[in-house]
């Protein structure tokens, strides 16, 4: 079918079949598909803060959104909601749902009926998992939207991401296994804090957790179970398998390592689907959550950033920018897979989210503690014997932020500057791992997915001792007196890069002295 030639291309919305399946053959026409549209931010009014401007300004004299605030000044303009609805309405298509602050509307009709409207070449494809609805080709916009959407999300199914966690490899059978309060405590978390009056969101693709599994862990601990939320965007939910070695490990290493690190903090969990339209959702949820109102993200789930179609990486940045603006720190964990994101063979290549400069990326270590103090800590990387190391490297979609320039971070793969992955680090080899508890079952695992919600927690107990959140801390990571306030990690590397003294591609600044960071944050 040609295309029709009233409707004009969307940038970055090319996207080829799906790699590793099979066509089973075309969409029925009346299958149901529910789009997300983003819409542009409203730059009618100025002031927005980009991050470069956040960055170059103290944090003592950086103010932040409230959301309430926000909406009004920087949410979807009405005209563009209006145009939506006219357009929806004009060709028997439903409106779901809208929501200003994240510049969405959600809209639902057939296959055969919203297909054609934006040119979108659909098939149903079978995979190693499941059958999907995938799309390859472009989305073509209709005259009526055009520079109003920037980016449809919906048509495609196919799985986004992976789960950064690792379980226990049998030769570590007998090795060290760590509790999350030891780790902290090697780590120097600040003392008189445990979280009190922060939210941590927790960012969820897939699996569930059992409040069972919850209050078993935390007896253990010999804490009280934190409070923990489930919130379900776009059919997403609370939902275990009831395999340990499923996504359910995701989710109850995340719970756990926060829950224990930050106990008296709330938790809230966003499930979502694992796909592009699920994680962008998810994400925009937590950021504009004015009932529950998370100052921390902590997101364990991310893919090669060339596997992400430029509307749906752009739209993520755009929420994530969003966090920024609103003073939530957001952590995102860097990858298991070394300094080939997509696996052995597939070249240098850093994972997004923790590739957006508006993120704390997070590396991952091998840690020995000597009794409560640390032993030793290199780079986690057991590439050699089929295991994992952690992700990092230099992006070749993001320019190298300012906070960096003094990082000496190398060229991309592409060779030009980028923005350098990761900033910071924490305890990920599943070796010397996490014991944590799921599905009815003590087990240990690591992988960067520890080290986000780790620093989550850091992050959630900084704020009640600052008493105001820290927000986009980045630049302050990177500055002194903060950035002595890590253990560097000058030895090993991630089959790409080498460790050494200062900022490097594996660890980035190092794990932290929380302690220390605490006492340079007052200082500034």
């Amino acid at each position: 079918m040609r295309p029709d030639p009233n409707l004009v291309e969307l940038a970055g919305s090319d996207r080829p079949p799906p790699p590793g399946a099979s066509l089973e053959g075309p969409v029925a026409p009346e299958e149901v598909v529910t789009l997300t549209l983003v819409l542009r931010r409203d730059t009618r009014r100025a002031g927005f803060p980009s991050l470069e401007e956040m960055a170059r300004r103290p944090r003592a004299s950086r103010t932040y959104f409230a959301r309430e605030d926000f909406v009004k000044t920087y949410g979807a303009r009405e005209d563009d909601l209006a145009a939506v609805r006219s357009f929806a309405d004009s060709h028997g298509i439903r409106v779901l749902r809208e929501e200003r602050a994240m510049r969405m509307v959600w809209v639902t009709a057939s296959a055969g009926t919203l297909g054609p409207l934006f040119g979108a070449q659909l098939g149903r494809y079978r995979g190693p998992a499941s059958s999907f609805r995938a799309r390859s080709g472009t989305i073509r916009l209709p005259p009526a939207l055009r520079h109003r959407v920037v980016a449809v999300l919906g048509f495609d199914e196919r799985p986004q991401t992976r789960a950064h966690v690792r379980p226990r490899p049998g030769y570590a059978a007998n090795a060290p296994a760590y509790t999350p309060l030891q780790v902290g405590s090697a780590y120097a978390f600040p003392s008189g804090t445990d979280g009190q009056g922060q939210c941590i969101a927790l960012i969820e693709l897939g699996g569930g957790y059992r409040a069972t599994d919850l209050a078993a862990y935390f007896q253990s601990l010999g804490l009280a179970a934190p409070s923990v939320t489930a919130i379900s965007v776009d059919g997403g939910a609370n939902a275990p398998t009831g395999s340990a070695d499923g996504p359910d490990a995701e989710v109850e290493l995340d719970i756990e390592v926060a829950g224990a690190l930050a106990p008296q903090a709330r938790i809230v969990v966003y499930f979502a689907p694992n796909t592009d339209q699920g994680f962008l959702d998810a994400v925009s949820t937590a950021v504009h959550d004015s009932t529950n109102n998370p100052n921390v993200i902590s997101i364990s789930w991310g893919g090669p950033e060339t596997s992400w179609t430029g509307q749906a990486r752009s739209s993520i940045e755009s929420a994530l920018e969003d966090a920024a603006a609103l003073g939530i720190t957001v952590l995102a964990a860097a990858g298991d897979n070394g300094a080939d994101d997509g696996g052995p063979g597939t070249g240098l290549s850093v994972d997004f989210p923790a590739s957006s400069p508006a993120v704390i990326a997070c590396g991952g270590t091998h840690l020995t503690l000597n009794g409560s103090a640390i032993g030793s800590e290199t780079v986690w990387n057991d590439l050699a014997i089929g295991e994992g190391a952690t992700g990092g490297g230099v992006s070749v979609e993001f320019a190298l932020p300012s906070y960096q320039a003094s990082a000496n971070v190398p060229k991309s793969p592409a060779g030009t500057p980028g923005r350098g992955v990761p900033d910071v680090a924490g305890d990920a080899d599943p070796a010397t791992g996490y014991q944590v508890y799921v599905d009815g079952t003590p087990v240990v695992l690591g992988g960067t997915s520890a080290v986000a919600p780790l620093w989550a927690a850091l992050i959630a107990r900084l704020n009640q001792a600052l008493g105001k959140p820290v927000g986009f801390v980045n630049a302050e990571l990177y500055s002194s007196p903060a950035n002595a306030a890590f253990h560097e990690i000058t030895s090993g590397g991630n089959d790409g890069y080498s460790a050494g003294p200062g900022w490097n591609p594996c660890t980035g600044l190092g794990s932290p002295d929380g302690a220390a960071l605490l006492t340079a944050l007052q200082g500034a």
